[in-house]
């Protein structure tokens, strides 16, 4: 019996062992396995990180081989359009190293613009782009037909007064009429001037010299009251001085033109030097960071043909003053030409106005006559400014980056024509108004922003116009800030060379309108009697509500 027990117990005691051995055994599977499945989790994820870190690096290098090529692409671009180019006709030649705009500057633009932020203004020396069509023999023909024009015109002006009037007269009253009044303009502008001279530049290098991080405060806000101040009493003294002396048209263009040009620098100078000043950083090198800029850098900036201020520019080396003295006098046959084309088109047609005017028919007939002769005063006012004006004070000045427009005679879509006819104007609209508003509603709101630049351009605009005419008709604000920005949707995504002649065709159009429909209410202000004598009759279209005299309706 004992024995039998025995055997039992031993039999237990194996199977025991068994059991133990078979759990050991699972539970050593077990963990052989779930040391693999973490040795292969450990080896994907190994991989894994392995695999992104290829990613970045190729990404980090990708980015850094096209810094370096769009930095070279950048110095090739410069050396043609700039560093090695010969004096011909004006053509830049070699400019100051020094004052060379760096090739880092337009990679850093460039990168800013990959990481979606809106890139800066980048000054380069180049040539105007008709500089460099006039070495092309086929557009210089072009240059010659319109001053074989201009002695045509010249020579039948000569042949009516003498073949008409058996005299020869050649005061060109128009001019001397329109420009009158010049020595109350120069007094206005040297007022301007001063202004500018004596006021915000010691202004500013007082509040920048006096501020502290503990004054900061009360001096900002002191600081930004007076820039309001003076930026609103610079609108309206001028203004006010404009009407008392009641100066003719072309004194008045040259007053408000002048105006808007100072308020633009002005602006800008404070706008770049006040955010370098509240910017500046504690462990800024004072030697490294100036505070207030030379006064020399800021005078040479009033004069200079350009809107957005820099404390250097590209600068060439020698002045051709031929190449001045020319540009100068295609600004005097520019005028000329102009004087021809609204004595020519503008003048019989317009002086008598009459009833005839106000008919569908007669309108009609005006508009369409005066598409030809406004486009050419479009293009000639395009020539005589933003080419010969320019380029006369960039080569006196040795100012450099001469791309005061680009090729929009070639756009297909108005958004490009806009960016391209006024590179001077845009770049400042660009950088002061449509980057701003963009800081502050953010990216996702650009068209916000695009149309506040269109509503402050037209403002101004249509602000010279009214000056201009002594009468308020916003013809040309709601041609700009309503169809020319409904434009800019319609021709987006125009690509094909069709759209370049939709747009030339609405260019004809609408300088039509704005030529006929002016000179309308211009002739119909001296011939209608007024309806009112308050200020509303300078609101009222006398075109549209004409009261003729009696004599003239019987």
């Amino acid at each position: 019996m004992a024995d039998t027990d025995s055997v039992g117990d031993h039999h237990h005691q194996d199977r025991e062992k068994h059991d133990l051995n078979a759990n050991n055994s699972n539970m050593s599977g077990n963990k052989v396995l779930l040391d693999q499945t973490l040795k292969r989790i450990n080896h994907q994820r190994i991989r894994d990180h392995a695999q992104q870190l290829k990613l970045d690096l190729l990404d980090s290098m990708s980015n850094q081989l096209e810094e370096l090529l769009d930095g070279f692409v950048s110095t090739v671009e410069r050396i043609e359009v700039g560093d090695d180019l010969n004096v011909q006709n004006g053509s830049i030649k070699n400019h100051c190293p020094s004052c060379a705009s760096h090739p880092t500057e337009e990679v850093a633009s460039k990168k800013k613009e990959k990481t979606g932020e809106l890139p800066d203004k980048v000054f380069v020396t180049r040539s105007s782009v008709l500089t460099e069509l006039f070495e092309i023999s086929h557009v210089r023909t072009i240059y010659h037909i319109f001053v074989a024009v201009l002695i045509v015109f010249s020579l039948n002006t000569m042949l009516y007064d003498v073949l008409e009037k058996h005299t020869l007269n050649l005061n060109f009253g128009m001019i001397q009429w329109a420009f009158g009044k010049f020595p109350k303009v120069m007094a206005l502008w040297m007022m301007m001037q001063g202004s500018t001279l004596l006021i915000v530049y010691p202004a500013f290098y007082c509040w920048a010299s006096y501020r502290t991080p503990k004054n900061s405060g009360i001096l900002d806000v002191i600081w930004i009251s007076l820039v309001i101040i003076y930026q609103l009493a610079f609108l309206l003294i001028p203004l006010f001085y404009l009407i008392e002396h009641d100066l003719p048209p072309a004194s008045s263009v040259v007053v408000t033109a002048e105006q808007t040009r100072f308020l633009m620098k002005t602006h800008s100078f404070i706008r770049e030097n006040t955010a370098r000043v509240m910017y500046k950083k504690k462990d800024d090198d004072d030697q490294e960071t100036s505070l207030c800029p030379d006064f020399s850098k800021y005078l040479y900036f009033l004069f200079c043909p350009t809107l957005v201020y820099r404390d250097n520019y590209p600068r060439t080396q020698t002045i051709s003053w031929k190449y001045v003295v020319t540009n100068f006098l295609q600004v005097l046959a520019c005028l000329i030409y102009i004087y021809y084309i609204f004595e020519r088109f503008c003048v019989p047609v317009f002086q008598n106005f009459n009833k005839d005017h106000i008919t569908a028919k007669g309108f009609i007939l005006s508009m369409f006559g005066c598409m030809m002769p406004g486009t050419l005063l479009l293009f000639i006012s395009f020539f005589a400014i933003l080419h010969s004006w320019m380029n006369a004070f960039a080569e006196m000045l040795r100012f450099g980056d001469r791309l005061f427009y680009k090729d929009w005679w070639n756009s297909t879509t108005f958004s490009n024509y806009y960016r391209t006819w006024n590179v001077v104007v845009h770049d400042w609209l660009y950088t002061y108004i449509y980057k701003d508003i963009c800081k502050l509603v953010g990216p996702r709101n650009r068209p916000g922003a695009m149309a506040c630049v269109f509503l402050i351009s037209a403002v101004f605009h249509e602000y010279i116009l009214t000056c201009t005419f002594k009468f308020f008709y916003p013809v040309l604000f709601v041609m700009f800030a309503g169809a020319g920005f409904g434009f800019i949707f319609l021709t987006d995504k125009g690509s094909s060379r069709s759209w370049n002649v939709f747009m030339w065709v609405a260019l004809f159009i609408g300088n039509g309108l704005l030529m006929c429909l002016y000179s309308m209410e211009f002739y119909a202000r001296q011939n209608c009697q007024a309806s009112t004598e308050s200020l509303l009759d300078l609101m009222i279209p006398r075109s549209w509500f004409c009261v003729y005299p009696k004599t003239e309706i019987l």
